[in-house]
């Protein structure tokens, strides 16, 4: 029997895995950063982002170049295609999420509107 690959959740930028590997550095017993999202803002929902001391149970995690993203598991089906990067301009640095589930966001850049993702890529998610 051949094992079927599991597509990742999101995926990082080279940008966006130096800046989560130097968070973790600086950080001393990081596992990681943990990445979520909740109810909240004028759009509905915002993306949350913590360093991670260790992996909760049925937390995915995603691994690149030395940097590791542990993804709440009530988060997957919001995130799943998300392209994560980091970006610097003249007045701020900051993560930034490409996500094709997204609908919406609000004027501020605060909150989005997300929907989950089509059954079909949960399903290839899951292997």
């Amino acid at each position: 029997m051949t094992e079927r690959r599991r597509l990742p959740v999101i995926t990082l930028t080279e940008r966006a895995a130096a800046r989560i590997k130097t968070m973790m550095r600086e950080k001393g017993s990081a596992a990681g950063v943990r990445i979520g999202v909740k109810k909240g803002g004028c759009a509905g929902m915002e993306y949350t982002m913590e360093c991670a001391a260790e992996a909760r149970p049925y937390e995915e995690v995603v691994e690149h170049a030395g940097a590791r993203v542990l993804i709440d598991p009530k988060a997957i089906m919001y995130l799943l295609g998300t392209e994560m990067d980091y970006k610097t301009d003249k007045l701020s640095s900051q993560f930034v999420f490409a996500n094709p589930n997204q609908q919406a966001a609000c004027g501020c850049g605060v909150s989005v509107t997300l929907a989950p993702a089509p059954r079909e890529k949960l399903n290839a998610a899951r292997g």
